[in-house]
């Protein structure tokens, strides 16, 4: 059917979602079904439209938008009387995007930032953004590993809400949960941020090791040692360590680096193959947030002095020039250490 098993008695919510790509969608199709109102903001006419009046979503060829989603281009039609705005734009958006709306959240909204990724410019991960941008709000982090396409299509999916705000946990998991949805609660909101981000340059560089047909065991080495290097950083940035072996860590990791449906991934395997970052973006045709993450991460391990030799290599890569081959044998030839 076209309803989610859910536990109990379930009062609908009212929902913003501010973006209209593949997983502002996806999780607008999923809330949708689940027995919420939804609403989505979308700055493009035409991805509109196609919500609208063709129920699609661009992004998703395989999904249906229900009938009961309604897309506009007006923040305050879409925030006006939602209980739960989820903001869910590319990261390099996630600033420019909420000065057009702050003055419209309201204190008793809860406040969700579905992006991953860093600003840019300053290094900042997204809860300092949302510090900077919206005082006294409740907010929350929603991560772990989820292709929106396989969301939008009811694939069974783990996910974590993170947050210092025991209430609006409690509000997600209720709008959340259902026989394919489980949601986990944290509260190291710094934690799932930096993993989030930070796994996007790992599978970028799994990606290319596919495009070199290096094999598994190289595979699962950058991906361990990736692991390794984005617990180091975070931990010394603030997040707790187990948070890098959890869900929105670990999970989001290998779901990145071991599917298709991935953009980081397929970006390093294109430039694996010899393509130039330009031809593997405009091949892509999305945002690939590992090459617009890598500079940050660099600077990031710099500044906190952490041997990142991983993200260097990327680095190295992507703007020295590096041949992705000789990348991954430097890995290799390291001088040894213990694990």
């Amino acid at each position: 059917g076209d309803v989610y098993k859910r536990q109990g008695e379930y009062q609908m919510k009212k929902i913003a979602i501010i973006g209209s790509g593949s997983w502002g969608c996806a999780l607008g199709i999923y809330l949708a079904k689940n027995g919420n109102e939804v609403k989505i903001w979308s700055f493009n006419e035409e991805e509109k439209r196609m919500i609208n009046e063709e129920k699609k979503c661009v992004f998703l060829p395989k999904a249906v938008i229900p009938d009961n989603i309604i897309c506009s281009g007006d923040f305050k039609e879409v925030l006006e009387g939602a209980e739960i705005i989820l903001h869910v734009t590319p990261s390099k958006f996630v600033r420019s995007t909420l000065k057009q709306y702050k003055d419209l959240v309201k204190k008793e909204q809860f406040f969700v930032m579905c992006s991953k990724g860093f600003e840019a410019e300053t290094n900042l991960t997204l809860d300092d953004v949302i510090e900077e941008e919206l005082s006294d709000i409740r907010y929350g982090i929603l991560s772990g590993p989820s292709h929106a396409e396989e969301v939008s299509l009811d694939i069974p999916t783990a996910l974590v809400i993170a947050s210092k705000d025991e209430t609006l946990k409690e509000e997600i998991i209720d709008a959340f949960k259902s026989n394919t949805m489980r949601i986990y609660k944290s509260s190291d909101v710094k934690g799932a941020e930096l993993g989030a981000a930070l796994k996007n340059i790992i599978a970028f560089c799994a990606g290319a090791a596919v495009g070199l047909e290096l094999g598994d065991n190289t595979f699962a080495a950058l991906l361990t040692r990736g692991l390794v290097e984005i617990a180091r950083l975070g931990t010394t940035m603030g997040g707790e360590e187990k948070t890098f072996y959890g869900l929105t860590g670990l999970g989001d990791l290998i779901v990145t680096c071991g599917s298709e449906h991935s953009r980081n991934r397929r970006a390093g395997e294109l430039i694996g193959k010899g393509y130039s970052i330009d031809d593997a973006k405009k091949q892509i045709g999305m945002t690939i947030e590992s090459i617009d993450n890598i500079d940050v991460a660099y600077s990031l391990s710099k500044k906190y002095n952490v041997e990142m030799p991983i993200v260097n290599a990327v680095y190295d890569v992507l703007y020295n020039g590096l041949d992705a081959r000789e990348a991954v044998n430097n890995l290799m030839t390291r001088e040894l250490k213990e694990e």
